[in-house]
C-alpha cells in the first residue's frame, strides 16, 4: 500500500512539474505564435484556420500547407490574414511550400516582433516530454504537454509519433523541447491522444532552400516536389526485390516496403454463395494533399479472385464482368485537376504462358503539374472457365518512363500457380 501511495505521489509530482514548464514555456513563447486565417474576399469571413510560429526576427512564419493551400491554389479567393498574442491583425504573404512534408513559410511584412522560435539541432530521445503549441477550435493559443515516440512507423515520408492532443486548429502550431527549441511542428492527430508531427529537420531543410525556392511560382515548387517525391518512392519500390506471394490459385507480388500495407478478405465463410470470391488490397496510408479537390502520390493495388465450379462458363463471366466494372483510381481529383482518362485496351500474357489476360491501361495528365500523371491499370484473366483472377493497380502523379517499368514489373509478377 505504502509502495502505491509513493508511486501516485511521484505521478502527480511529475504532472506538476510538466504543467509548469508547459505554463513557462507558453509564457516565454506566446507573443511569437500565430493564428493563421484564409479570409475569403468575397465574404470577410474566416474560412479555415491554423497556428503558426515565428521563425526569424524579419517575420518569416512557419505553419502547415494545408492551412493556406487555399490561397496557395486560389490568390484570387482568399488573403492570409494573423492575429497574434495581443489580438493584432495583419495580412501575410506566401514565400514558399514543401507538399510533401505539409509545410509553408509566410511574411509578416509590417512590424514583426523581434522574439522568434528557434530549431533545434537535436532530435529528441524516445520518452521525452515535449510541448506542443496552437489554437484548437478557436479558442485561443495553448500549450499540450505530451511525449516524443520516435517516427512513425509504415511511413514513407516521416513522421512523428506524439502522444498528445493535437487538436483542429492546432495545425501549423510548433512542438518544443523543455528548452523552447522547435522539435517538430503540428499536422495531425488519430484521435485518443495519438498525433503525428513533421520532424524538424524538414522545416530546417526548407529554411536553407528559401532563397533557391522563392525565385520559382508556388506551382513551380510543388511540381518539381511532386516529380521527386515520386520519383523517390517508385523508384525504391522498383529496386527491390518483389516476392511472389499465394493468392488462392494464383500468385501476387509483395512488393516489401512497409508503408504499403495489404488487408484480406473472403466470403469463405458463406458455403451457399454463388460465387466464392477472395480480395486483397494493398494501399498507402499516406497521400500528398494539394487541395480539397486534389490529393496524389499515393500507391494503390486491389487483386480479386473468383471460383464458380458449378457455373456455366457464359454465366460466370457475366457475373464476373460485373465485379471488374467497379475498378477506379484510388486518389481524389476533378475536372479542373486532371484530363479525362485516355485508355488502351489488350490480350496481353507472360512469355510462359502461365496466364492470360484481358488488359486495360488508362492515363490522365495533371494540368497544372505538367509531366505527372494519374495511371490506372486492370487486367482480368480470360483463360479459364469457372475462375478467374482480377490485378488493378492505380499510381497517382507519377512520370511516363517511371509508370512504365512499374507497369511491366507488376504485370510480370502476377500469375497462376
Amino acid at each position: 500500500m505504502h509502495r502505491i501511495v509513493v508511486l501516485v505521489l511521484s505521478l502527480f509530482s511529475s504532472l506538476s512539474i510538466a504543467t509548469e514548464q508547459a505554463q513557462q514555456i507558453f509564457q516565454e513563447m506566446a507573443p511569437s505564435l500565430y493564428q493563421i486565417r484564409l479570409i475569403d474576399k468575397a465574404t470577410s469571413e474566416k474560412s479555415t484556420i491554423g497556428s503558426g510560429f515565428q521563425i526569424s526576427e524579419n517575420g518569416y512564419i512557419a505553419t502547415n500547407y494545408h492551412v493556406i493551400s487555399g490561397y496557395a491554389q486560389y490568390p484570387e479567393k482568399y488573403i492570409i490574414e494573423y492575429e497574434d498574442s495581443l489580438g493584432n491583425k495583419g495580412q501575410l504573404d506566401l514565400q514558399t511550400v514543401d507538399v510533401i512534408n505539409d509545410l509553408a513559410i509566410v511574411l509578416l511584412t509590417e512590424n514583426p516582433q523581434p522574439q522568434h522560435f528557434i530549431i533545434s539541432e537535436l532530435t529528441p530521445e524516445k520518452g521525452e516530454e515535449i510541448y506542443s503549441l496552437g489554437n484548437p477550435h478557436d479558442l485561443g493559443m495553448i500549450v499540450v504537454p505530451g511525449t516524443y515516440n520516435g517516427l512513425k512507423k509504415e511511413a514513407f515520408n516521416d513522421r512523428i509519433h506524439f502522444t498528445g492532443s493535437v487538436n483542429p486548429g492546432m495545425s501549423g502550431g510548433p512542438v518544443v523541447n523543455r528548452f523552447g527549441e522547435v522539435v517538430g511542428v503540428n499536422v495531425a492527430s488519430s484521435g485518443n491522444s495519438i498525433g503525428f508531427l513533421i520532424p524538424h529537420d524538414k522545416l530546417a531543410n526548407l529554411i536553407n532552400q528559401f532563397d533557391q525556392q522563392v525565385e520559382k511560382t508556388i506551382d513551380e515548387q510543388i511540381a518539381e516536389q511532386l516529380k521527386a517525391n515520386q520519383n523517390r518512392l517508385i523508384s525504391e519500390i522498383l529496386a527491390g526485390d518483389w516476392e511472389s506471394k499465394a493468392f488462392a490459385d494464383a500468385s501476387i507480388p509483395d512488393v516489401g516496403v512497409n508503408y504499403i500495407r495489404c488487408w484480406g478478405d473472403s466470403n469463405a465463410d458463406k458455403p451457399d454463395a454463388l460465387i466464392f470470391k477472395a480480395v486483397t488490397n494493398c494501399q498507402m496510408e499516406e497521400y500528398v494533399y494539394i487541395s480539397e479537390s486534389l490529393t496524389t502520390g499515393q500507391i494503390d493495388m486491389e487483386f480479386h479472385y473468383f471460383a464458380a465450379p458449378e457455373l456455366s462458363s457464359a454465366r460466370f463471366y457475366q457475373i464476373y464482368q460485373a465485379q471488374i466494372a467497379r475498378a477506379n483510381t484510388g486518389n481524389n481529383v476533378s475536372k479542373e485537376d486532371v484530363t479525362e482518362f485516355e485508355c488502351q485496351h489488350d490480350i496481353t500474357g507472360l512469355e510462359d504462358q502461365s496466364i492470360k489476360n484481358k488488359s486495360i491501361l488508362c492515363v490522365r495528365a495533371y494540368k497544372e503539374y505538367q509531366g505527372l500523371f494519374d495511371v490506372m491499370y486492370i487486367a482480368a484473366s480470360v483463360d479459364k472457365n469457372n475462375k478467374a483472377l482480377v490485378s488493378h493497380f492505380t499510381l497517382a502523379g507519377v512520370e511516363k518512363e517511371l509508370s512504365q517499368q512499374f507497369s511491366k514489373k507488376f504485370m510480370e509478377s502476377v500469375k497462376w500457380n
